[in-house]
């Protein structure tokens, strides 16, 4: 059985009345990839700050590599690393001087840190970078520079809050790729993000905070299958025909007409289907007689985004700012690859 890097256990943590984690249980296997969803204010943010000792917790357990994020603390440190939304890095220095001088901030000696820092920009293609200052990078090179930072000694557990937010196409790949060979190479990761492609493409697992409970659990793939199976789209040149199309779909198909979905601003009927070729030529058949002039019409699978409104189903409040209680009177100044300069809101 492969062995926790990270496990929660009816953990609990309230801001005055309102409890933003509620007894919420997780276990995450090493060397894998968690991807942790929710609206705003559903307590991903929360979750992380406790799992890397910024938070104490009002209840519950919570491990991070086999240590009590309580009771050990600085071992936790030393087994995490921690990327904020925002590249902590100082924008003077190049790639180089900044790896350097965080390695030699995490107690390296100068020549493990200047061996240490060609390593890493060699494995997230920033060796070219020469002297060029961090300020005239990319997105995408930042958030590079700001993963390879936070690998400087290797840790076993990468925490990821939003870690694509604001970057272009591209950047947002590099970083991804960045990401599956960290985990190739043995890294577990909790992910945090609200790009629910990014989930889809990275997690091996997905799990859905709604109002600090676990809503759901589970693969990309059961995810989407529990919010229903294929559907059929039919995208028509003019809404006003979206009623009659509704009906011969659903007539077409043998649904219920509540399982028939339109979308005025779409133009668009969808519906559930069973049998992915029977039901094409169904509805073809159905709408061809009428005369109903017809933009697009195809079949499609589940997306993560789907699975996830069904799950929530609305837009909770931003996350209140959290209280200055620690989960350890030194954990202000953290060691080990817990990069803390950024606490997300």
């Amino acid at each position: 059985m492969t062995p926790s890097a990270i496990r929660l256990h009816h953990l609990t943590k309230s801001y005055g009345t309102r409890t933003v984690l509620d007894h919420v249980d997780l276990d995450v296997p090493a060397g894998t990839v968690l991807g942790l969803l929710g609206p705003n204010g559903a307590g991903k943010t929360t979750a992380v700050r406790i799992l890397t000792t910024l938070l104490r917790p009002d209840s519950g357990t919570a491990e991070v590599a086999g240590h009590d994020v309580l009771r050990s603390p600085h071992e936790v440190r030393r087994n995490i690393g921690l990327v904020g939304q925002s590249a902590a890095l100082d924008e003077v220095l190049g790639a180089r001087q900044n790896l350097v001088m965080f390695g030699r901030l995490h107690h390296l000696g100068v020549r493990a840190a200047r061996v240490r820092a060609d390593e890493l920009l060699d494995a997230f293609r920033l060796a070219d970078t020469g002297d060029k200052a961090v300020r005239h990078f990319s997105g995408g090179m930042r958030r590079r520079l700001d993963l390879a930072a936070s690998l400087l000694l290797a840790p076993p557990v990468l925490f990821l809050d939003e870690p694509t937010t604001g970057l272009d196409p591209q950047g947002r790949l590099d970083v991804w790729a960045a990401v599956r060979t960290l985990v190739g190479d043995g890294t577990t990761v909790l992910l945090t993000t609200q790009h629910l492609d990014e989930a889809d493409r990275l997690a091996d697992r997905v799990c859905v905070l709604d109002a600090g409970r676990v809503v759901a659990l589970g693969t990309s793939a059961e995810l989407k299958s529990a919010t229903g199976g294929d559907r059929i789209d039919v995208v028509l040149a003019d809404a006003a025909d979206l009623p009659h199309a509704a009906a011969l779909v659903a007539r077409a198909l043998g649904a219920p007409p509540g399982d028939v979905d339109t979308d005025v601003a779409a133009r668009r009927v969808t519906a559930p289907v069973a049998d992915r070729m029977g039901a094409l030529a169904a509805v073809v058949a159905a709408l061809t007689p009428a005369g109903l002039a017809v933009d697009d019409l195809g079949l499609r699978r589940p997306t993560l985004d789907e699975a996830y409104l069904r799950l929530t189903g609305h837009a909770a409040q931003p996350e209140p700012a959290a209280q200055p209680d620690r989960a350890a009177p030194d954990a202000a100044a953290p060691a080990g690859t817990a990069r803390t300069t950024e606490e997300a809101a």
